[in-house]
């Protein structure tokens, strides 16, 4: 058995979960489990033991964050690459290096009929690990370059796990938006850019859980807003500038009430001049920290623990979750009921475990890219398909194993058979092994939300990726050349060569990016699209909750805002009694 796999079956070993009487004694209330990567103590519930019992799985070796970055390396979503389509040899944009093993096919030939799934098809062997199988099967079926709906978008060649966009520049996991650009977990967005996590949102900038809203540049937590600047918490907003916590409010100054006149001259003053909207966004910080947040930014949302879980039920250690129901550890899902473990996608799906990038499917155990499927087990990329087991690429099929198709009485005599070999390893309900992952660590959103040094990857069994497409020392002109007003700011900034004041990287305009800001009066960045990502993902807030006391009232809460932070935070009652 390789090593790795060895591992995981010590961690199951401590804590195995069978039907029947093996743990019933468990299922009287919670038990402790240790993990097997980094050694901490986690807790397993009642709900859990129920569920894993109707999935008929192990209960896990690895606690919620060490399983959360195994999924997370499956899924690269914004490092890309050109590299050439492996069939039709025309040039791509790829979310697979090309050092990659694996063999790459551009949209069109993916989705032609050049080629077959079930070509690739091989014997199921007993005598050896399943796993390494499956890897081998993987490394001949053909990848998709990126993960994009077929057909569905207009001149938006720079997106990944996306679809149903018009006019984009680098969006990723986002749909139904136009004229967007440099966002991530957007939908129904108009003329925006920088947004994270936001549906219907209009020439907004450097938003962060936006709705309905119009003209905010600089907002966190709003809703129904309009051309303001430096929100947090607002409702109902319009003409707001550096306001915290206020509802249907007009012409607020740093939350100060001014006369129209007043108002418009002091944002004047500042409006287009990168230093002054830099120093406006300091001074914005710091007076938001008089303020109390609540402890999460939940909606609408019964008995669900975690942020940004929007008309939901029964949500406990969930994140970016919307329209769900009794789930668990889950994150960027939409649609989905009775699932744990589950990153991205979803959409009315049902009994999901250990998966990333599935919809619209039901009853799927440990698998990737999958669509409007049912009975599946450790597949990848598949779509209108049931019963697989350890398949690649298949469409339409049923009773398959390793891309060969049985009949239904073999499938289930030889599933049985391999999912008995997987229990006796403690490898059955748990994700795939790290060395079938697609991608490095540094690679994808791992990285971004759970930060480690190359030496530390390395340590926990992950890739690392040195050769990430990116230039320095390149540039043809230095931050403190480019003009301060974006009035100032000549045509020819989109030929330039600039350089990040973040990372020193390189990074260059696109054209319509200017026209943007000009038309909001939004002074150029100083920093690449990257490090403003990242920046806007440490104002996000980790996806890791806390145990504290509400500043008000005493209360035990759960919060993203860890103890030592300087935020005061406050329960939900509190909350509403003191700001709504």
């Amino acid at each position: 058995m390789n090593q790795e796999d060895k591992t995981l079956r010590q961690g199951s070993a401590s804590s195995t979960l069978r039907q029947g009487s093996a743990s019933s004694t468990l299922r009287q209330g919670s038990a402790s489990s240790t993990c097997q990567n980094c050694k901490q103590e986690f807790m397993i519930e009642p709900d859990d033991f129920a569920f894993y019992e109707k999935m008929k799985v192990l209960s896990p070796g690895l606690c919620p964050d060490c399983r959360m970055k195994r999924k997370l390396v499956f899924r690269n979503e914004r490092t890309l690459y050109k590299r050439q389509c492996d069939l039709c040899k025309k040039s791509m944009l790829s979310m697979y290096n090309s050092k990659s093993p694996y063999t790459i096919y551009c949209e069109d030939c993916y989705n032609s009929d050049k080629w077959d799934a079930k070509s690739f098809a091989r014997d199921y062997n007993p005598s050896r690990a399943f796993f390494d199988q499956l890897q081998e099967l993987m490394l001949k079926v053909p990848k998709k370059s990126v993960y994009t709906t077929i057909g569905t978008s207009v001149n938006s060649e720079y997106q990944n796990f996306a679809g149903y966009n018009k006019n984009c520049y680098l969006i990723f996991n986002s749909g139904y938006n136009e004229d967007v650009a440099y966002s991530r977990g957007v939908k129904d967005c108009r003329d925006s850019l920088d947004i994270y996590f936001a549906i219907s949102l209009e020439q907004s900038y450097e938003c962060i859980n936006g709705h309905k809203s119009h003209g905010v540049r600089y907002g966190q937590n709003v809703m129904s807003c309009l051309n303001s600047w430096f929100l947090l918490g607002c409702s109902n907003c319009q003409d707001c500038f550096g306001c915290v916590n206020l509802r249907n409010k007009q012409y607020h100054f740093f939350n100060e009430a001014l006369s129209k006149e007043e108002y418009e001259k002091r944002v004047a003053e500042i409006a287009g001049s990168y230093k002054k909207v830099q120093d406006a966004l300091e001074k914005f910080e710091e007076h938001a920290l008089q303020f109390p947040r609540r402890q999460n930014n939940n909606l609408k949302s019964v008995g669900s623990e975690g942020e940004y879980i929007f008309n939901s039920k029964n949500c406990k250690h969930c994140f970016e979750v919307t329209e769900s129901e009794d789930c668990k550890f889950e994150f960027a899902t939409k649609s989905t009921r009775d699932s744990y473990d589950v990153m991205g996608y979803g959409y009315d799906s049902e009994l999901l475990l250990e998966t990333v990038a599935v919809g619209y499917s039901y009853n799927v155990i440990g698998s990737w890219g999958c669509d409007s499927c049912r009975g599946l087990r450790y597949c990848f990329g598949m779509s209108r398909s049931e019963e697989c087991f350890g398949c690649d690429g298949l469409k339409n099929g049923k009773y398959y194993i390793l891309n060969k198709q049985y009949s239904e009485s073999d499938y289930s005599k030889m599933r049985d058979q391999i999912v008995r070999q997987m229990e006796q390893d403690g490898l059955y309900g748990s994700y795939f092994p790290l060395r079938l992952a697609f991608f490095a660590y540094n690679e994808t959103p791992a990285q971004e939300n759970y930060p480690l040094s190359k030496e530390q990857a390395v340590a926990e069994g992950f890739r690392w990726e040195d050769d990430i497409p990116r230039t320095k020392g390149h540039e043809t002109i230095q931050p403190e050349d480019i003009p301060d007003h974006i009035k100032d700011i000549p045509d020819s900034i989109v030929k330039e060569v600039l350089k990040c004041t973040g990372c020193s990287f390189n990074y260059r305009l696109i054209q319509p990016e200017l026209e943007f800001y000009r038309k909001m009066l939004i002074p150029v960045p100083l920093k690449c699209f990257n490090c403003r990502y990242l920046d806007r993902l440490r104002r996000r807030g980790p996806f890791k909750l806390y145990a504290r006391k509400c500043a008000k009232c005493g209360k035990s809460i759960q919060t993203t805002y860890a103890p030592d932070r300087p935020e005061v935070v406050y329960c939900e009652q509190c909350y509403q009694a003191e700001v709504v």
